[in-house]
Formats: C-alpha cells, sequence, structure tokens
C-alpha cells in the first residue's frame, strides 16, 4: 500500500490527513485509535482522516512517520464487521437507472443485489454510510433536479456511491429501493449502526 500523505493543521489539537484512497482511510481510522494515544475523534471523509486530540494534548512531533509506519505496515487487519440488510428493489427511479446504464431493471437489481460493500465514510447526515465495492457498470450521475424530500430508508445511488437515507431529507440520488433498518438512533451506545470499514450485503425482499 502507498504511504503517500499529507498533513494539514486544523486548530492547536487537530490534523487533517489526507491519503492516496479510501482503503488507506479506512486502515487508518481502525489503527489510529489503536496505536495514536490521546485521540478525542477520528473522522473519515473519501480520502481524509481528521484526527481529534483530547483537550490539553498536542499532535505528536512525529506524527506523520507514525502514520506512514501504520499505513506500509503489513500485519493481518481484523475481519471487518459485517451486517445484512434486507431491501426491496421498488424505487422510482430504478428504471431511469436501467435505460442510463444500457440494461434492463432485473440487470440492474442482480447486479446492484450481487455487490458486497464497505462503508467508506459517513457524511451529509447522522448515519448516512457512503457505501463502496459496487458493480463499476452501475455508476449513473446525480439526478438532475434533486427531491425535496427523500423519504428514510430510501436505498439509492450516485456514482460509485450507494446508500441508504437513515432519515428523511432533500437528495439528489437515484432511488432504487427502500429498506426497513433503523441506521441511526440516538438511544444506542453507537447511534450510527453502519461505520467506517463496516461491510454491507444487501438480501433481497426484505419484509
Amino acid at each position: 500500500m502507498s504511504t503517500l500523505l499529507d498533513l494539514r493543521p486544523a486548530g492547536t489539537r487537530s490534523v487533517l490527513v489526507e491519503l492516496p484512497g479510501n482503503a488507506s482511510v479506512r486502515k487508518l481510522v481502525v489503527a489510529a485509535r489503536e496505536q495514536i494515544a490521546g485521540l478525542e475523534e477520528v473522522v473519515a471523509g473519501h480520502d481524509t482522516v481528521l484526527l481529534v486530540w483530547e483537550p490539553g494534548r498536542r499532535p505528536p512531533t512525529d506524527l506523520k512517520d507514525r502514520l506512514a509506519a501504520v499505513l506500509s505496515s503489513r500485519h493481518r487487519d481484523p475481519e471487518p464487521r459485517t451486517i445484512a440488510l434486507d431491501v426491496r428493489y421498488d424505487g422510482p427511479d430504478l428504471g431511469a437507472v436501467a435505460d442510463a446504464c444500457n440494461m434492463s431493471p432485473e440487470e440492474v437489481v442482480r447486479r446492484h443485489a450481487a455487490a458486497v460493500y464497505e462503508v467508506g465514510f459517513l457524511g451529509f447526515a447522522p448515519g448516512f454510510a457512503y457505501l463502496l465495492g459496487g458493480d463499476p457498470q452501475l455508476q449513473p450521475p446525480r439526478r438532475d433536479s434533486p427531491r425535496a424530500r427523500v423519504p428514510a430508508g430510501s436505498l439509492a445511488l450516485a456514482g460509485e456511491y450507494s446508500a441508504i437515507y437513515p432519515t428523511a431529507s432533500p437528495g439528489g440520488w437515484h432511488l432504487l429501493g427502500s429498506c426497513d433498518a433503523t441506521l441511526f438512533d440516538l438511544a444506542r451506545p453507537e447511534p450510527a449502526l453502519l461505520t467506517t470499514g463496516t461491510r454491507v450485503e444487501l438480501r433481497v425482499g426484505g419484509a
């Protein structure tokens, strides 16, 4: 794995780490909490990780060397947590996605459901997980006209990302289907069901 990375200060106790890709992000998110002392928060983006230290602590002066060692290490990464979600391909944009990708709606469903996804990062809204690893033939651009309201539980697709909307919100992604799982709940010890690095499998025909 490449160890190319760039560090940018973000205040007195935070550093934004720019990385060569999301695989490096996922590796660093796991390793940072285990190997770097004093972290208060680790926030992943597609190719960045924001490291925030606890009040009264500051990033170590040799941070870049430490991160490079983490990313170049060859130790076996822990097996990612896998969550299976029951979904229905009943979304209003299924036909439009099929047309854009030059395939039948049935083929879109088959290809989309067959992939094994991994959460690259969270953003946009609490619990909104950006899923990577989909079929490369299923990468339609965002809708020309975003919707003012996308229902909670909508299974959506845009470019290389898939997602399930945890709450109702505006959105410009194509809606392929729906899911009844509660993806974000403040009453849980870990409110977000899906976290960076979680592996996600889609099961068609959920009740």
